[in-house]
């Protein structure tokens, strides 16, 4: 919370006229382009991390697809995970979030600007209508970010189960299938310092439909927890 205050404060002019800007996007966001609003989401990011004392380093954004549709199923630390990758991403994205964010002020309005979905964990009938949209929209050519965990893992860069139900999207699209290994994320806002906090954000290796077809989605969850998993290790002994 204090870093929050602390990016809200340092860019204390730029807050109203980025409210206001970020209220228009999300009501006419089907009349905006996909670039100009990856644009002015990445400057808000820009404007909190300048302000918050966060710095994101990144690789792998060369391995994401450079024209088909795909889906990235990263590990979930916090609430800054979804900036650290909007920040990062080359590629416009959706994203699904649990409903109880939906009311959020802030998060409410980027997830109408990514046209995403909020998907309640309780209600198998509407998870399913979700799954079946988000299959939908991936095969027209939108890309989509699912936290395969469901919830934060609460445990700092170790990571919880991955359910296979989150990736019934991607096999039904028959897209490919992008890990994604986040570190240190929730040192931005679930710690209470103000220090400088350095995030990184890996893409990994795509698991194509090729490679996937014949796995039940129980395995690819344990196919990309096993590849993230690694990944964190490996980036924080370096």
């Amino acid at each position: 919370m204090k870093r929050i205050i602390m990016m809200v404060l340092r860019n204390l002019l730029f807050v109203p006229y980025l409210w206001i800007k970020l209220c228009y996007y999300a009501q006419k966001t089907d009349h905006i382009s996909d670039e100009k609003k990856d644009k002015f989401l990445k400057y808000i990011v820009y404007r909190a991390n300048t302000g918050g004392n966060v710095v994101i380093k990144s690789s792998g954004e060369d391995l994401i697809p450079k024209e088909e549709s795909f889906m990235l199923f990263p590990n979930h630390q916090g609430m800054y995970d979804v900036l650290a990758l909007v920040h990062t991403c080359p590629r416009f994205f959706s994203v699904v979030m649990k409903q109880e964010l939906k009311d959020v002020p802030f998060i409410k309005q980027v997830i109408a600007i990514m046209k995403g979905y909020v998907i309640d964990r309780d209600d198998v009938r509407q998870s399913m209508k979700v799954i079946q949209q988000v299959s939908k929209d991936v095969s027209e050519g939108t890309n989509f970010m699912i936290f395969p965990e469901g919830t934060r893992s609460r445990n700092g860069n170790q990571i919880g189960e991955f359910k296979g139900g989150s990736f019934k999207s991607a096999t039904k699209a028959k897209c490919p299938i992008v890990p994604v290994a986040i570190i240190d994320s929730y040192q931005a806002f679930d710690t209470h310092s103000v220090r400088e906090v350095v995030v990184q954000v890996h893409y990994l290796e795509p698991m194509y439909y090729e490679e996937y077809k014949d796995m039940k989605t129980t395995a690819i969850a344990e196919e990309v927890s096993r590849r993230i998993r690694n990944a964190i290790e490996l980036y924080e002994k370096a």
